[in-house]
């Protein structure tokens, strides 16, 4: 089994892992209230979809 010569260094350890992030995929705005909606769904708070009222609040 292989075993490391020198030890990463926190530094070097931190800046390979500055790429390990999530991100909000598919988040919009929705263009009633202002929420953020995922993409393609009616608004939870509101009940619009592309401008028009699909459910109810």
């Amino acid at each position: 089994m292989a075993v490391p010569y020198r030890r990463t260094s926190k530094t070097t350890k931190r800046m390979r892992r500055t790429h390990f992030k999530l991100s909000v995929n598919g988040a919009s705005v929705c263009q009633h209230c202002g929420a953020l909606v995922k993409a393609h769904t009616v608004c939870p708070k509101c009940g619009y979809y592309d401008g028009k009222q699909v459910v109810k609040k």
